[in-house]
């Protein structure tokens, strides 16, 4: 199984590759937070061997404050790294997805009760 760091702004598709996204913007998503890919590295399969949410990737320090996504896990996964990052950001938006379609059923429930 191979170790590796994995930084938000790795997955962050706001960002260009030369502040730090690794993989393509097909895969990347906008502002993924520290839980978002904890939670789907563990629906993965992958173990997380170590979190901390206050370093920030070097990379970061010539940027403004909204783009400076704190945190960085350590993952151990059996897949390389790009290949892993690619997993990840797709495993987000579909946890995002479930949880906009949630979010909306409860919503429509609550029009109806309101009359």
């Amino acid at each position: 199984m191979k170790r590796f760091v994995v930084w938000p702004s790795e997955l962050d598709s706001r960002l260009s590759r030369r502040y730090g996204r690794v993989i393509g913007k097909e895969f990347a998503v906008e502002g993924p937070k520290i839980h978002e890919i904890a939670d789907a590295a563990r629906a993965l399969g992958m173990k997380i061997v170590e979190i901390d949410e206050s370093k920030l990737n070097p990379r970061l320090a010539g940027l403004d404050e909204e783009y400076r996504l704190r945190g960085m896990l350590r993952i151990e996964s059996k897949h390389p790294k790009g290949k892993s990052l690619r997993m990840l950001g797709q495993k987000i938006r579909e946890i995002r997805k479930t949880q906009a379609k949630a979010k909306g059923k409860k919503k429509h429930k609550s029009r109806k009760k309101k009359r």
